[in-house]
């Protein structure tokens, strides 16, 4: 009896045609009452304010607290420096170039239903959609999700549209179809951070960290989403930064508002950490006369320090994170920005440069990563078929699988199908997400991988009539130690369905299945270095160098893995330039389309430099850490470290986002300093 926000569904319509639905939407008599909303985080929690649930007072959801509160309150008493401001991370909404989409169907004979959707991870929905909703067992849901056409967090929630084509195609029984128009989804999709934090780094006079704090107010929306309480809390380890800390405390109060709910997006807490780390350090040096560069490689952890327990919920195995930064500044051609910042002033402009150390979690949680599920069948022809439990948004996972199984086979990335999203075909999955994919599937296709060589060893044994232990497997082929005698994979493949499954220990043909998990987490790492410049009279700024030196592990296709940092960079910097979700005083989102809701485009980006730092980790077999999120993770803190850089001539210390040019110019005729910025 109640919309808890604007976009909370009250009805659904089912038609023969898009026109006759939205002409009967239009008929609903519903009798609305206005009612006071609460929007903004940083006030939700404030006496007076209008009550989202009665069960939850004061709007609290949650508090969190993470760390020894004590410590770093001792800490930072005794430090001697401190360095605290006060921030918000505006919301931001997923847009991917493909909006949600359900195809329901449901067949009475059998009692099952078949939904195609573009998902992140089939499996759990199926779970979620047949138990909770359907109320009918899982074999009788089948889930199918071709390409996605982006996700970045947002798809992998169990929406309420997908439930209701379900119920609508039972009901009518017919097929039903849902597609979310670009306007409805600034409603329907949930939106994500949206936090308002105060941070505090304490130092000693010599520049060495001493302690974080950080408190936080995150805004989960009206409702929990799924996962909607995992990213104010779950990545809070990367508030270490780099850098050897010996105290920090977290506090995160999630709050409920009359908005959408919030849940995970490109990053999902880490771009948060990284922020509030690399922001403290800047103000810091600021602050207290350090020089920035020289602020970071003082208290930086070194490689011979690893393993690393930072003492805050995270131990890193690996990583070269000087090393990472002295590249980035050469390749950004950081000692020579003095005279590019001369030059812009010769035009009026001001130029500035930042730099940010980034590292993440992926392919968690810490100690127990979640499994995957991956299959290798050879066919008849000797053809191979890869089946994974996780999907592809984009990223290009079968090429990269390909390339994985042949290395590991010793055939031709062309001989590899890769297939994936269709819970019949494949039994179990858990998704991608959380930069995971690679390290988890590559961990189980190694698996699989040597279970097939075993049984090809097995079946070359007997087409040459030696012991198994005679043969040796190399390069897609299977060897009689000290003879010329070899056979390929291919032709084992075509042997192995002549044979009889007891040769084979019961099966028959060659393959294997494999659902297993990395002994642990991954970290990837790396420096970003952006410059900008900055027209004083409009506000108007442009990147016009951006430098990024990563770390992901191994990396299986360079390719895909700059597409990965590229589209990254491209999403956080987005946030820092123009993306925002405005609400006005009655609960209204007045940035409801692409007219109002600023995306980045390309023109707003130079040609990235981008540079790999292949440290390897052991906690899977290829040693891949993750790409998928490291650039979004940096790219927040060093294009804010940037643009305060330009603005310093006007005193400027921060600015918040999104750093529209309304909001620069208005922060350089706020400044008491009128600085000549001509040369």
């Amino acid at each position: 009896g109640r919309a808890q926000f604007v976009g909370d569904a009250v009805a659904a319509i089912v038609a023969d045609t898009l026109d006759q639905a939205k002409d009967a939407a239009e008929q609903l008599m519903i009798e609305w009452e206005p009612l006071p909303a609460v929007t903004e985080t940083r006030t939700a929690v404030e006496v007076g304010m209008p009550q989202v649930w009665s069960e939850a007072p004061n709007n609290i959801c949650f508090v969190e607290d993470v760390g020894n509160s004590v410590a770093v309150d001792t800490a930072l008493a005794q430090s001697p420096l401190q360095a605290t401001f006060s921030y918000p991370v505006n919301r931001v909404i997923a847009a991917p170039m493909e909006t949600r989409a359900a195809l329901a169907t449901y067949e009475p004979g059998t009692g099952s239903f078949t939904l195609y959707a573009g998902l992140q991870n089939p499996h759990y929905i199926r779970e979620e959609l047949a138990r909770r909703v359907l109320c009918i067992e899982t074999t009788r849901l089948r889930v199918v999700v071709p390409d996605v056409g982006g996700a970045f967090g947002l798809k992998e929630s169990p929406f309420p549209e997908y439930a209701l084509a379900l119920i609508a195609a039972r009901r009518v029984g017919r097929p039903v179809l849902w597609v979310c128009e670009r306007s409805e989804s600034f409603l329907a999709d949930h939106h994500a951070r949206d936090h308002f934090a105060t941070v505090t780094l304490g130092l000693d006079r010599d520049g060495l960290f001493q302690a974080l704090r950080l408190e936080a107010v995150s805004n989960i929306g009206a409702y929990i989403a799924f996962n909607g309480l995992h990213t104010p809390v779950n990545n809070l380890g990367s508030l270490s930064g780099v850098y050897r800390t010996p105290h920090i405390h977290a506090r995160i109060t999630g709050v409920f508002t009359n908005t959408q709910p919030t849940s995970p997006y490109r990053g999902a807490g880490r771009p948060e950490a990284i922020y509030a780390i690399e922001r403290a350090i800047e103000i810091a040096a600021q602050r207290f006369g350090f020089d920035k560069i020289a602020l970071r490689r003082r208290n930086m952890i070194s490689p011979e320090q690893m393993p690393y327990d930072t003492g805050f919920l995270f131990t890193y195995d690996s990583g070269e994170f000087e090393r990472n930064m002295d590249r980035a500044i050469a390749l950004s051609g950081w000692g020579s920005f003095p005279e590019r910042r001369k030059e812009a002033r010769k035009h009026c402009r001001l130029r500035g440069i930042g730099i940010a150390n980034a590292i993440e979690i992926a392919n968690g949680p810490v100690k127990s990563p979640f499994s995957e599920s991956t299959e290798i069948v050879f066919d008849s022809t000797g053809a191979v078929t890869v089946s994974l439990g996780s999907h592809s948004q984009g990223q290009g996972h079968q090429i990269t699988f390909a390339q994985i199984v042949a290395d590991f086979l010793g055939v031709q990335p062309g001989d590899v199908r890769v297939r994936y999203g269709d819970t019949e075909h494949i039994e179990h999955g858990t998704g991608t997400f959380g930069s995971r994919t690679v390290a988890v599937c590559s961990t189980a296709l190694a698996s699989a991988s040597d279970v097939i060589i075993d049984r090809g060893k097995k079946i070359a044994a007997a087409h040459f009539e030696v012991d198994a232990g005679d043969i040796q497997f190399e390069r897609g082929g299977f060897t009689v130690v000290g003879s010329d005698l070899t056979i390929g994979i291919k032709d084992i493949a075509r042997l192995s369905y002549q044979l009889s499954p007891a040769m084979l220990d019961g099966h028959f043909g060659l393959g294997a299945k494999r659902i297993v998990s990395p002994s642990d987490a991954t970290f990837p790492n790396g420096c970003h270095v952006c410059e900008v410049e900055i027209d004083p009279d409009t506000g108007h700024w442009k990147i016009v160098r951006y430098c990024v030196v990563d770390d992901v592990g191994r990396i299986v296709n360079p390719m895909l893995v700059e597409g990965q940092i590229h589209g990254g960079v491209v999403q956080g910097a987005g946030q820092i330039m123009t993306e925002s979700i405005v609400y006005d005083d009655g609960g209204q989102i007045v940035s409801g389309s692409f007219m109002d809701y600023g995306m980045p485009r390309a023109h707003s980006f130079p040609f990235f430099i981008s540079e790999s730092n292949e440290v390897l980790t052991k906690a899977n077999p290829l040693g891949v850490k993750g790409a998928g999120e490291a650039g979004t993770v940096g790219a927040l803190a060093a294009v804010t470290n940037a643009v305060v850089d330009a603005l310093s001539p006007y005193g400027v210390e921060h600015i918040d986002m999104p750093m529209t040019p309304e909001r620069i110019w208005q922060t350089i005729h706020r400044s008491a300093l009128k600085p000549d910025i001509r040369v």
